[in-house]
């Protein structure tokens, strides 16, 4: 396992620098920096001055060389709209996307497990067909009409959560099942497949031959071996749940890095268009490599070292 997490980490590195690369030509697609940043009254000695200032006088791969370097010591550039780092001001949004991303998926978690266990219990029944039939739905109804509706009923209708906003638990109860909802189908239909495919297996067979209450048959032997894709499912959807977060933050005027990325995105604020786009791939790095360890955890017969530990 540590030789797996070195090789691992050191896979990381040009992986970042790809990534570094992509995100700084983000710049070069968006038009010319000096034009977005300057208002239409610049003469053009403000521009040749903006021009010197960012550096953009210089060869491309010294720029790309100088990015880089500024990115590795924390300076992602500094945002022409709020006036402030723009690495400082992702990162005071970040805390509360990842809060909305947690508590989703917490929401999807619940919700997914028993219906998934349920679903497989008694496979083929009315019970399989009603939990099937819902979780077609909920994967099939967007976010924004199931917040406007969770809106419509819970906060206009019977006024038991607040319209939008943060700052308390009650705000955070509807936007995380607004996200929760379609990842809870999907993982609905997963965790039946898996669970069915289990029991099926021969030391599931044994173990029931031998006299285990089945009870202990469902949470030893099959619930254990079926998490396997179920983690798989967590985490891949856990960083498009940080980076899906637009549409929810937008509805419910939650104040993460989702509604921070459309309105960069809308003033052409690239510094902050960067840094979230490379902040996101970097938690999407590290959650796959928290997944495969997981991995270990769940099943120790997933060896990633040819030495023995």
């Amino acid at each position: 396992m540590i030789q797996y997490v070195r090789r691992s980490l050191l896979q990381v590195i040009p992986s970042l620098f790809i990534i570094s690369f992509i995100i700084f030509i983000l710049v070069y697609v968006a038009g010319d920096p000096v034009t977005l940043m300057l208002p239409e009254t610049a003469t053009q000695e403000d521009r040749e001055r903006l021009t010197v200032a960012l550096g953009l006088d210089q060869p491309f791969h010294m720029q790309y060389v100088q990015y880089v370097t500024n990115m590795l010591q924390g300076d992602f550039g500094t945002s022409y709209v709020y006036r402030q780092p723009a690495f400082d001001l992702v990162m005071e949004r970040l805390g509360i996307t990842l809060l909305l991303a947690a508590c989703s998926m917490l929401v999807a978690i619940v919700i997914s497990i028993p219906l998934g266990l349920l679903a497989a219990l008694y496979r083929n029944s009315v019970i399989d067909f009603f939990i099937s039939a819902i979780s077609i739905l909920g994967k099939a109804m967007p976010n924004f009409w199931i917040g406007i509706m969770l809106i419509l009923f819970f906060s206009v209708t019977y006024q038991i959560f607040p319209v939008s906003g943060s700052g308390t638990i009650s705000h955070l109860v509807l936007p995380s099942v607004t996200l929760g909802v379609a990842l809870a189908a999907e993982m609905t239909r997963l965790i039946r497949a898996s669970v069915l495919e289990v029991i099926e297996q021969d030391f599931v067979q044994t173990a029931r031959s031998k006299g285990l209450v089945e009870s202990l048959v469902l949470s030893r032997h099959v619930f254990l071996n079926a998490l396997i894709p179920v983690v798989t499912i967590i985490g891949l959807q856990f960083p498009q749940l940080i980076g899906g977060t637009i549409v929810v933050e937008t509805v419910f005027s939650w104040p993460g890095i989702g509604r921070l990325l459309l309105s960069a995105m809308n003033a052409k604020d690239m510094s902050v268009v960067q840094t979230i786009v490379f902040v996101i791939a970097i938690i999407t790095i590290f959650t796959n490599l928290l997944t495969d360890m997981v991995y270990r955890l769940l099943d120790p017969r997933i060896k990633y070292d040819n030495q023995s530990e």
